[in-house]
């Protein structure tokens, strides 16, 4: 009973096969599915590597008015009929039938096309195809076709020499194609069909006759550390190539998917699948070669996800867990690396300030001299000048370890590029001091080259008093000291040095005061340099940074939310962290002052130190 109901159903059910009402229909929307020329081009390109062409010759140029595209090669040719001729009429009328599809069943190695619609790609690039090939006889054939058209027609072209290979022209060009360079082009050949370039030695030029330029296709080269033992799991479909380098971040690094060597996507994040760390991160460039993935027929760019991409998917976990740790390692490597250049930054934007403040309140961390304790206070050190700079500023300097810091050099022997240009800009060191009445204090004038090298050589030294009371023993020299009066006073001293023709003058502010009180906390104490800066991660805690007395660092917590502010652009962390560097500077310098007092301090300190940190 149950069988005789079911018999009854399937009397009603109609079956039947999917077939093309309109077979013109069909080929314009096939021929009108490629969105971008470029593309198109490429697969003309393909078409003669496949042809097993040594030579393909791509030419831009312009006739009656109109642009036209030409590509030559010298490769076999159309497949030929029983007769020996092009077999044109088989390409015009097998559309979604690729010959190459046979050749691949019989063993063919190195073609690429299968779906048998690449030369219809015509459409997007231009309004007529010409395609002139030679036969068995040596005479050539020519076949033509038209955009939005059903027709062709093959017919003999007289020429003088028979030649090898295929021409094909597309004329003209559409409207939109006018900026569709021969750099372009090239550009865009080097990527899309890196590999096939590479493994077929396949020359390509590209001729721009409008441009009166010429290119060659290389191969796209990456950039980066190339990564070794990247291991895909293994799939039944195939290998998978991996050609994957680690470059430093930027948005421009992409891993392209290929397929046999043609480019699919410009980057595999591209896939839902993989639009994640590590291939997001930025780090990575290179190429995944995967020669088993289904194409899409229509646009020849994207894949379908069946069971082979499935396949794809499972392979890659293995490759992106090591590439996380890769990256991983990176990313801490860089922010070590920043770490040091910031804390260089900083102590170098201090150093600078404390030219300009007065040593007096600021002799602290042993910024001023340990290394020397000769009392000059000033931010030398000892130890690296050589050869005639040395012997010169033993002559000159009363005290030959009155050198700037600023001219240590690890190397014994100076590089060119090392030698001091001409003078142009000149610094007095303090810039800003208090003398007590009838007491002397020592300046100098520190003088440096556009790339703010020492210059030492060919100086003549002149200061001066402009403004205020005081006297100098000496004035011609790289220093000179000066003689507070007996009454307070603001002083304003000068000088002016000459290199030749070139003059730079400097002035510095002297405060004469009848008492002078020592506001350093540090007075008697060892000092250790400036600190150096680390991290401590505490999210839950207001503090922003902290100066541990023992070790001599800055612990910054890099958990404040003014820190990951600050953190998103590189200039504004560097001046965060500066200014906490000044708070702590401040702070321990200055320990017995009043809130207001301190406040006064920090912003003197950060007003010249922010000024040179760059």
């Amino acid at each position: 009973m149950a069988g005789s109901t079911r018999k009854k159903k399937n009397k009603g059910v109609r079956a039947g096969k999917l077939r093309i009402a309109d077979h013109w229909n069909a080929i314009s929307i096939i021929a009108n599915s490629q969105a971008n020329p470029l593309k198109a081009v490429a697969e003309f390109v393909e078409n003669s590597i496949d042809a097993r062409a040594k030579q393909i010759v791509i030419v831009r140029g312009k006739k009656k008015g109109a642009f036209y595209l030409k590509i030559s090669d010298d490769g076999e040719g159309i497949p030929r009929d029983e007769q020996g001729l092009p077999d044109f009429r088989r390409v015009a009328t097998h559309i979604c039938d690729s010959i190459k599809r046979q050749f691949k069943s019989r063993g063919a190695k190195g073609i690429q096309g299968e779906f048998g619609i690449g030369l219809l790609s015509f459409w997007t690039v231009g309004q007529n195809l010409s395609m002139t090939c030679c036969g068995a006889d040596g005479k050539p054939y020519q076949m033509t076709m038209a955009k939005d058209s059903p027709d062709f027609a093959v017919l003999k072209k007289r020429i003088l020499l028979p030649f090898k290979g295929t021409d094909m022209t597309i004329y003209p060009l559409l409207p939109g194609l006018r900026s569709l360079t021969g750099e372009k082009i090239q550009r865009y050949l080097a990527s899309e069909l890196r590999d096939r370039i590479k493994e077929t030695a396949v020359t390509v030029k590209v001729i721009d006759r409008t441009g009166r330029s010429e290119f060659v296709v290389v191969p796209r080269q990456f950039t980066g550390r190339l990564l070794h033992n990247l291991k895909p799991a293994e799939t039944e479909q195939g290998d998978i190539y991996l050609e994957i380098y680690l470059n430093d971040p930027a948005s421009v690094n992409r891993v392209g998917l290929y397929r046999r060597g043609t480019r699919v996507l410009p980057s595999i994040t591209e896939l839902d699948h993989f639009e994640k760390e590590p291939w997001t991160a930025g780090y990575l460039q290179g190429i995944a070669d995967v020669p088993y993935l289904s194409l899409t027929p229509g646009t020849r760019h994207g894949i379908i996800r069946d069971d082979r991409f499935d396949a794809l998917c499972r392979a890659m976990v293995p490759v992106e867990k090591h590439l996380q740790k890769i990256i991983e390692e990176q990313r801490k490597a860089e922010e070590e690396r920043s770490s040091r250049q910031v804390l260089r930054r900083v102590q170098r934007a201090l150093k600078e300030a404390f030219l300009r403040l007065p040593q007096e309140e600021y002799d602290w961390f042993d910024i001023y001299g340990e290394k020397t304790q000769n009392k000059s206070g000033r931010l030398f050190s000892s130890g690296s000048i050589r050869g005639d700079s040395r012997q010169k500023i033993d002559r000159e300097s009363e005290n030959p370890e009155d050198v700037p810091e600023l001219l240590d050099n690890d190397s014994s022997q100076k590089q060119f590029f090392e030698y001091a240009g001409p003078l142009f800009s000149v610094l007095i060191s303090p810039k800003s001091s208090v003398v007590s009445v009838d007491k002397r204090k020592k300046y100098r004038v520190i003088c440096r080259d556009r790339s703010r090298r020492i210059v030492l050589e060919n100086l003549v030294y002149q200061w001066n008093i402009m403004d205020g009371e005081g006297h100098l023993d000496e004035n011609h020299r790289e220093s000179t000291t000066f003689i507070a009066p007996p009454e307070p006073c603001l002083t304003t001293l000068e000088v002016i040095v000459r290199q030749g023709d070139k003059a730079c003058r400097d002035e510095a502010m002297i405060t004469v005061t009848d008492s002078l009180m020592d506001q350093s906390s540090n007075t008697g104490k060892a000092n250790k340099g400036l600190p150096g800066y680390t991290y401590r991660r505490a999210p839950g805690e207001m503090w922003r940074s902290r100066y541990d007395e023992e070790k001599n660092v800055v612990v910054i917590n890099n958990g404040h939310r003014d820190f990951v502010y600050a953190g998103k652009q590189k200039g504004r962390k560097l001046r965060y962290i500066c200014r906490l560097f000044c708070k702590e500077l401040v702070r321990h310098n200055f320990s017995g002052l009043q809130t207001n007092e301190l406040l006064e301090r920090m912003i003197e300190l950060s007003l010249y130190t922010e000024e040179h940190l760059k």
